[in-house]
């Protein structure tokens, strides 16, 4: 889909179940048992639905299986087939970058100099820098450059603030993280780069694009199929630096 046209609310149906298997190359067509979660008194009913999400998610048992950090990792895998943002040789900032499903993706695809960061400690992968503290902090920016080495040819963030459950709060802060993404993006990125970004439908995104669009040649819609289909979660595909 293109950024002509977003992509639909996710239905109020509740979401099907996903089985235990990776997926075939003609996409969700296998089938199989899904598998069923004992309950436990140590469990809350909202911890039993998400491990039975956990165990009925063919991504998750493929991210296991080809040595991923985390499901994600297909995320990022899909939007590169598509757009071919990662190849030898380019500088890439991964902010949000726990446990480091992405930071993988990037060194699996040649990617020459990363740095990362985030707020949660993560293992190292090697050769990326990680960073752990806050990217809103005034220095977290000029300590990623520093440890690029240069000017980023694709910035990367698949940040998400902690959630209140009030979902109109939630949207503002994501919003939020976005607008510190781009601020940094228009300052540091090199001309011709790109950015990608997790967002979330609703009213802030089109401000958003709107600021996209005048620094960046084509925007794009992206619901990769790692997505959850009941998830309101799309990617931000932006191509083509024009400078500041």
């Amino acid at each position: 889909m293109t950024d002509e046209t977003p992509p639909k609310p996710p239905s109020a149906e509740p979401p099907r179940k996903r089985m235990v298997r990776a997926p075939t190359r003609g996409g969700d067509s296998g089938r199989g048992e899904s598998v069923k979660v004992k309950t436990s008194k140590r469990r809350t009913m909202s911890s039993n639905s998400w491990l039975a999400r956990q165990l009925n998610d063919p991504f998750v048992t493929l991210a296991k299986a080809k040595g991923y950090r985390a499901r994600a990792a297909f995320k990022l895998t899909e939007i590169d087939d598509r757009f071919h943002l990662i190849h030898r040789g380019v500088r890439v900032v991964d902010l949000g970058c726990a446990p480091g499903g992405w930071l993988q993706v990037c060194v699996e695809r040649g990617a020459s100099h990363i740095a990362g960061v985030d707020l949660l400690p993560i293992d190292p992968v090697p050769p990326a820098h990680i960073l752990e503290m806050d990217f809103t902090d005034p220095d977290c920016g000029p300590r990623l450059l520093a440890l690029l080495g240069g000017p980023p040819d694709l910035i990367l963030s698949d940040m998400a603030p902690n959630t209140t459950g009030h979902r109109e709060t939630d949207h503002l802060r994501i919003v939020g993280l976005i607008d510190a993404a781009i601020d940094f993006t228009i300052d540091s990125l090199k001309p011709g780069g790109s950015f990608v970004a997790k967002a979330f439908q609703g009213a802030g995104t089109s401000e958003v694009l709107g600021r996209l669009r005048r620094h960046f040649a084509k925007v794009n819609y992206v619901k990769p199929k790692a997505s959850r289909q009941d998830s309101s979660e799309l990617f931000l595909v932006a191509t083509g630096f024009k400078g500041r």
